[in-house]
């Protein structure tokens, strides 16, 4: 008789996350479970709670009600290992703009406990496009330059779990591309990726899974089925009256 296996946990799961600033309700029960390897797209009209639902995964905010688990296990805003498996590119570029490129990767490299943060620095630099401006300081970069700047200071640390909040904007055809590549790299790795944009052709791309967030609530979950026309058009009317 063959022996029974388990299988393993989700790589990421929300289970009824629920989050409210005064009377407005931003995330009203979220629910959603991936395995590795897995690319969550989150498409949604602004205001419908996307970017709280990134700070929430990512740590940075407590739900009201609500669990996240990363591999199975509480995900804990003050575990710090936990936090450490994780690289977000969000609005703000959390970039100094003082420091050079190379100085920024490198001050990140330490916060995150690499060994050589020179190498790692210049490797992550290489990656996004950016070797040739690593001693230009981040304020003189154009808007572009900082966005695959914050790219690489997300993915320095070789995280497990990728959260992006608009992660194109700014980003020029060869950049989006490679960004697009290094998405995909992830992801064949065994990596979970989160991905919220309004671009339904970079976000479809990349999706194992599609959800459209209306409202703070997913009116539609599920694994990726159908090409981009037939999501428009839901879309469409999942939004008609947002």
């Amino acid at each position: 008789m063959p022996a029974s296996t388990t299988a393993p946990p989700p790589a990421l799961e929300a289970k009824a996350l629920a989050r409210s600033f005064g009377v407005v309700k931003a995330l009203r029960g979220v629910d959603f479970a991936l395995e590795r390897g897995s690319a969550l797209t989150v498409f949604g009209p602004n205001g419908a709670g996307k970017t709280t639902l990134l700070r929430i995964l990512a740590g940075l905010l407590r739900a009201d009600r609500g669990e996240v688990r990363m591999d199975g296990r509480p995900f804990r805003r003050d575990d710090a290992a936990q936090r450490r498996r994780i690289g977000l590119i969000s609005h703000a570029s959390l970039l100094y703009d003082g420091l050079t490129a190379r100085e920024n990767l490198e001050f990140y490299g330490r916060l995150y406990g690499l060994g050589d943060v020179r190498q790692a620095a210049g490797s992550a630099l290489e990656a996004v496009g950016l070797a040739q401006r690593a001693d230009s300081p981040a304020g003189t970069m154009s808007r572009g330059m900082v966005q695959r700047l914050a790219i690489a200071r997300a993915l320095l640390h070789d995280p497990v779990l990728v959260l992006l909040d608009e992660p194109f904007t700014g980003l020029d055809q060869a950049a989006a591309g490679a960004l697009r590549a290094q998405l995909m790299r992830l992801r064949a790795e065994g990596r979970t990726v989160v991905l919220v944009t309004h671009n339904l052709d970079e976000g479809l791309e990349l999706a194992t899974h599609v959800a459209i967030q209306v409202a703070g609530r997913f009116v539609e979950y599920g694994a990726r089925a159908g090409g981009v026309d037939g999501y428009r058009r839901r879309y469409a009317e999942a939004t008609r009256d947002a």
